[in-house]
């Protein structure tokens, strides 16, 4: 396991954490909503993407400059932020204080719109950016330049590989208790349909019966058209049977410590990736069974005199700002035929 120092003094800014793959939502929350701390205790991510303040507008930007920070459409405006900032759960910070005349936030917190608000207690330097303000999940955002990683001399657990995509606690089930669609699937969803309207290069597609159609139909309908000549569509990853014939386009899970997209080995046709917890329910939802049954109860068979699961009273909706953030980061939308998508839905 690591931990994180102040670069200035060396004084603890983190427990122990081990690093796991950023989490596909890290950008995306539900509007004027609280949420809960991104990160699980002790883990930490890194985004290499350029990320927070200062921001530059697109027009004062250019088109060049905007691709080399990856962005590669037009938007509103560009991150100038650092790359490779480290996010950790609240909980995991330490010897930190807040900077109060950075403490600026919408309504109900503090979202790092005047770069980091967290000063190092040793020496006082800006170390780091706390957010907790509504719609963003809670975080603490080490400055990579700020900070060192140094071994805790703590043992860290076996790290996370695909084989932790077959334990149950690892997948996400798409409704919250209160009977409200997760706001990590549709943050994953809507990830995911960027990476498939690039890959199909906006064609119809066909998606595979059972639990992606019922899922995700409605959202598929809402970014690419219907029609002939369609690309099909399959689950595939590690520990499934590979569907045959090949799909034209696989849904894979993301690494849990890398992020990759993972793929059948030596096959190098498109693929989507998506968030590893949310392909995990895809694959392995354990529903109940619908049919009678006689005897003991079969596992994962609930009495039907048991509350019903919550169930949402509208279709799942991707979010539209994690759809449109992953598609205009793709290299794919400088292709004509795209471009020309996202010009008309843009506008």
């Amino acid at each position: 396991m690591d931990v994180f120092a102040c670069a200035g003094c060396y004084t603890e800014l983190t427990a122990p954490v081990s690093r796991v793959a950023l989490p596909v939502h890290t950008h995306h929350g539900g509007w004027e909503e609280l949420h809960p701390p991104l990160m699980e205790p002790a883990t930490y991510a890194v985004d290499p993407r350029p990320t927070g303040p200062p921001w530059r507008l697109w027009e004062e930007v250019g088109e060049d400059a905007a691709a080399r920070r990856g962005v590669y459409a037009p938007v509103y405006s560009v991150s100038f932020g650092a790359r490779n900032r480290i996010v950790i759960a609240p909980g995991d910070s330490r010897s930190m204080a807040l900077i109060p005349e950075k403490c600026e936030g919408y309504c109900r917190g503090v979202d790092g719109r005047a770069g980091p608000n967290l000063a190092c207690e040793g020496c006082g330097q800006a170390v780091a950016t706390r957010v907790d303000d509504c719609g963003s999940w809670q975080t603490v955002w080490l400055e990579p330049d700020a900070v060192v990683r140094r071994p805790s001399g703590l043992p860290a657990g076996s790290p996370p590989d695909w084989d932790d995509l077959e334990r149950a606690e690892h997948r996400v089930p798409p409704v919250e208790p209160d009977g409200s669609w997760s706001r990590r699937w549709e943050a994953a969803v809507g990830v995911a349909l960027a990476h498939l309207v690039a890959a199909t290069e906006n064609r119809p597609v066909t998606l595979p019966a059972g639990p992606v159609a019922e899922l995700l139909g409605h959202a598929v309908g809402w970014y690419l058209p219907t029609g002939p000549d369609a690309r099909s569509v399959g689950l595939a990853g590690p520990g499934i049977p590979k569907p045959r014939p090949r799909p034209d386009v696989l849904l894979v899970p993301r690494h849990p410590l890398t992020g990759t997209p993972w793929r059948p080995p030596g096959d190098e046709a498109a693929v989507v990736p998506l968030d590893s917890g949310v392909w995990a329910y895809l694959t392995h939802p354990g529903e109940t069974s619908p049919m009678p049954a006689t005897g003991g109860l079969p596992e994962r068979v609930l009495r039907d005199d048991y509350p019903l699961p919550p169930r949402p009273q509208r279709l799942l909706t991707p979010h539209h700002g994690a759809f449109r953030f992953t598609l205009v980061r793709l290299p794919a939308i400088r292709a004509p035929r795209l471009r020309r998508y996202h010009d008309a839905y843009r506008s």
